[in-house]
């Protein structure tokens, strides 16, 4: 009798279960499943950690290994998180790309919005950038810093990644949010965003709060995500092209003669 009973409830709690799945938007799981997938992809196959584990050994006598490395993770994460990403869009929920981003959107405010955060951003990278300590930390592929063909490539891949990392947040998920969630949707896309900053320096990874929601607000103001990309890489960009003029000059003065000095040196 106590069987029959235990499992009679196993029945009626499968069958409530069945239909609350049957109840929910197909399209918002889809979405869901899909970053977590992804991102475990990202994680465990497409990272630096597993080149350095499985590829690193072939490499190890070639003096430009950790650029391989960067670019795995590169072009890995834009493979996963871009080509896949538009894949699923197209062929899965089967819906039109422009509807996630992929289109120009507002970009009368969009451009403006940039430029300004760019030019302010510019001045502060400019002054956060005045110690060794700041300096010795970036471009992250340190070895870039003596040689502007591997920067540019670096740089390169790092455009990649961008469009990669901006489109899965602020396109994918922000935007297949969008219609259940509206503006909750900016929230939403900033956890996963904010929890892939853990590690890092702390005001980086607080920062990462501020810029997620500020990036998401972009994206779902103008209905792309185009202006994402642009900002972002503007700072990381900036960050590194100053940081290496400062590394190469030994400059690390925030004044006007400073900014004429590095000019000077590198011209």
């Amino acid at each position: 009798m106590f069987k029959e009973k235990i499992l009679s409830k196993i029945k009626d709690e499968s069958i409530k279960l069945a239909d609350i799945i049957r109840g929910l938007d197909k399209k918002v799981i889809i979405i869901f499943i899909s970053v977590a997938l992804l991102q475990t992809v990202s994680w465990y196959l497409t990272s630096r950690r597993f080149f350095r584990i499985n590829f690193f050994p072939y490499f190890q006598n070639d003096s430009g290994v950790y650029l391989y490395e960067y670019l795995y993770w590169f072009v890995g994460d834009f493979i996963s998180f871009f080509l896949i990403t538009l894949l699923i869009i197209k062929f899965v929920l089967k819906e039109k790309l422009s509807d996630y981003g992929l289109q120009f959107g507002d970009y009368k405010i969009g451009l403006l919005i940039s430029l300004i955060f760019l030019f302010v951003m510019l001045i502060a990278i400019w002054f956060f950038s005045s110690t060794p300590e700041f300096v010795s930390k970036y471009p992250h592929l340190l070895s870039s810093r003596n040689n502007w063909e591997k920067f540019s490539i670096y740089e390169s891949g790092m455009f990649l990644y961008m469009i990669s990392w901006e489109f899965m947040w602020r396109g994918f998920m922000l935007f297949g949010l969008k219609e259940k969630f509206g503006y909750y949707s900016v929230l939403i896309q900033m956890l996963p965003f904010v929890i892939l900053h853990n590690g890092k320096p702390l005001p980086e990874t607080f920062g990462a709060i501020a810029g997620g929601i500020a990036l998401g607000i972009l994206a779902f103001r103008t209905n792309s995500f185009y202006y994402c990309v642009l900002t972002h890489m503007g700072v990381m960009i900036s960050i590194d092209v100053i940081c290496t003029l400062r590394y190469r000059t030994n400059d690390y003065g925030v004044g006007f003669e400073s900014v004429f000095n590095i000019i000077n040196t590198i011209f």
